[in-house]
């Protein structure tokens, strides 16, 4: 008898170590995105979806994808309604513009910030950055990615295109992004980050 009990103990510990996958990725960033999108109450993923779901794919990590910009600050810039892939429209702003060389070439992107989400608590310093490349509809996701930045205290910030991420909708039709301004297009291929999603 106690053989079964420590037979079916080893069964169930087995079934529960092989249930327990990794958390995959090569840096930080991807963990944490790979551990939200596989964790059912924050995951963008339907329910289908997550149950397949092993990790998102990503480009090679490329340390020539993180350049250092100037921030050139716009204060009178005016609040305007950002549309949105559904009805809803964002109250954003331009909070500057981004001046940066990558690999050789001269380029500027501009970065908002949201009114509402800047009274929450934890985002008072925060700027979205949305960009368009020519990765779009090939490798990337076809309406572009987002980056996550803060304000900086001085005039230049980091800016780390490996941790270029997809809106929600390029997973789940059901939620509302903000759709990238055509002015924030580079004339490049950006291949870091994350890339096209492809159901299994």
């Amino acid at each position: 008898m106690r053989f079964l009990i420590f037979l079916f103990l080893g069964i169930f510990a087995l079934g529960c170590a092989q249930d327990k996958q990794p958390i995959l990725g090569e840096t930080a960033f991807q963990k944490k995105l790979n551990a939200e999108f596989r964790d059912a109450t924050m995951s963008p993923l339907t329910d289908e979806d997550r149950k397949d779901f092993k990790g998102l794919s990503f480009f090679e990590v490329d340390s020539s994808y993180v350049v250092s910009a100037t921030l050139h600050r716009t204060p009178d810039s005016l609040w305007f309604l950002m549309k949105t892939t559904t009805d809803r429209e964002s109250k954003e702003r331009v909070y500057g513009v981004l001046k940066f060389e990558l690999k050789g070439t001269s380029y500027e992107l501009k970065v908002y910030q949201g009114e509402e989400l800047m009274t929450q608590e934890g985002f008072e310093d925060y700027l979205f950055l949305p960009f368009l490349d020519n990765t779009n509809g090939d490798e990337s996701y076809g309406g572009g990615r987002y980056i996550d930045l803060r304000i900086p205290e001085g005039d230049s910030l980091t800016i780390d295109f490996n941790k270029a991420y997809n809106p929600y909708c390029a997973y789940n039709a059901r939620y509302s992004c903000p759709i990238v301004p055509r002015d924030n297009y580079l004339n490049t291929e950006i291949k870091a980050g994350v890339k096209a999603y492809k159901k299994k």
